[in-house]
């Protein structure tokens, strides 16, 4: 959902004596027709000062100069105009210096792209071509790319994502710095690359990923550069779909690792694994009654069939216990494992014959059942 421009809080800065840009991501995609969802002010009031000027704040970050500022017209991020430390972890600065200007500000940003600042009426400062950089369709680095990758690793993730997000080109200089610092994402939080590997994954271009893994950028997360990374354009763009089929792409990547919620590797992880095409609508039912309806569904994705598994799972025959017609305590008789065993057997006989999911029907089949030979 698009979010309200907030001008008022440009306009409340300025009325108050500091210079108030909006900057980065939302700049960019206000010159390029797309959606905002985020708003980002720099200005010259440090976070003390913007927290007095507004009635509802929230300290998200005074330690780095923002403070989100909320109105009734929308919300934005409001960050001092500053300079960073050194970036002793290659991914944080030690330290951030207020500074006075939205020239030393903007210098600090990671992409010319995203180092762009505009007023309320729409006039840009652009000191760095970023504007041009749009026309051009390419990503490109604000200063040297290799001090700029040597400071936050993770921007060489963001180059290609944002590449896979605008359908930009990677500009040359910026693309052979990456070449070069790719070692130093192994130093990355897992959290940081899955949010960008997801990001990347679930845009129109999810192959970049295979840009990403043939620069070396992947390879501490067990994703080599190879072929075939177009498959991952051939399934719709949802998350279980897109990350299993990178791990049929990348087999040795362990989905867990990179700090995926535990459910969504599961079903990654399962889909990839029984993901064979050309099954027949028993052999679906079979699957479904061993993994559940979700993991055959997310399975049936990669292979082009889900369509076929859908009108299966409404068609609501039997495949699992619970949707037996018969119960343990229909088996009086039997104790322990037996009734497990002729539950069992009777479920596989129904996923053959679902017309035969009746109690009359089932406790006669039960009467041929051996328990121990089921």
């Amino acid at each position: 959902m698009e979010a309200a421009r907030p001008d008022e809080i440009l306009l409340r800065l300025r009325a108050a004596g500091y210079e108030a840009y909006y900057v980065g991501g939302c700049v960019r995609d206000t010159l390029l027709g797309r959606p905002v969802h985020d708003w980002d002010i720099a200005t010259a009031a440090e976070p003390a000062r913007v927290q007095t000027l507004f009635p509802r704040t929230v300290p998200t970050g005074l330690r780095h100069g923002t403070v989100t500022v909320l109105t009734g017209s929308g919300q934005a991020e409001v960050t001092t105009f500053r300079v960073d430390g050194d970036y002793r972890d290659g991914r944080h600065p030690a330290s951030v210096r207020f500074v006075r200007t939205l020239r030393e500000d903007l210098s600090r940003r990671d992409f010319t792209v995203n180092a762009m600042a505009m007023d309320e009426a729409g006039s840009l400062t652009d000191l760095f071509g970023g504007r041009d950089d749009l026309a051009r369709r390419l990503i490109r680095c604000v200063g040297e790319p290799e001090t700029r990758f040597r400071e936050d690793a993770l921007r060489m993730l963001r180059a290609y994502r944002f590449s896979a997000q605008l359908g930009f080109e990677v500009e040359k200089d910026t693309e052979t710095a990456i070449f070069r610092c790719a070692g130093r994402t192994a130093a990355l939080s897992r959290e940081r690359v899955r949010d960008e590997l997801q990001k990347t994954l679930l845009s129109d271009r999810p192959e970049t990923v295979g840009r990403m893994a043939a620069a070396g950028l992947l390879a501490p997360f067990g994703i080599a550069a190879g072929d075939g990374w177009e498959r991952l354009r051939q399934v719709p763009p949802e998350s279980n779909l897109r990350w299993a089929m990178l791990k049929l792409c990348a087999p040795a990547c362990a989905l867990a690792s990179l700090r995926l919620p535990a459910k969504t590797a599961a079903l990654a992880e399962t889909a990839a694994q029984n993901a064979r095409p050309g099954r027949t609508r028993l052999e679906w039912k079979r699957l479904a009654a061993r993994l559940g309806w979700p993991a055959a569904e997310a399975a049936a994705g990669l292979t082009g069939e889900r369509g076929a598994v859908r009108e299966l799972r409404a068609s609501g025959e039997c495949v699992s216990l619970k949707e037996l017609a018969v119960t343990g305590r229909d088996f009086p008789e039997l104790a322990g494992r037996a009734v497990g065993q002729t539950l069992d057997a009777l479920l596989q006989h129904v996923l053959e014959h679902p017309e035969d999911n009746t109690r009359a029907a089932l406790l006669a089949r039960a009467k041929t059942i051996r328990p121990g030979q089921a």
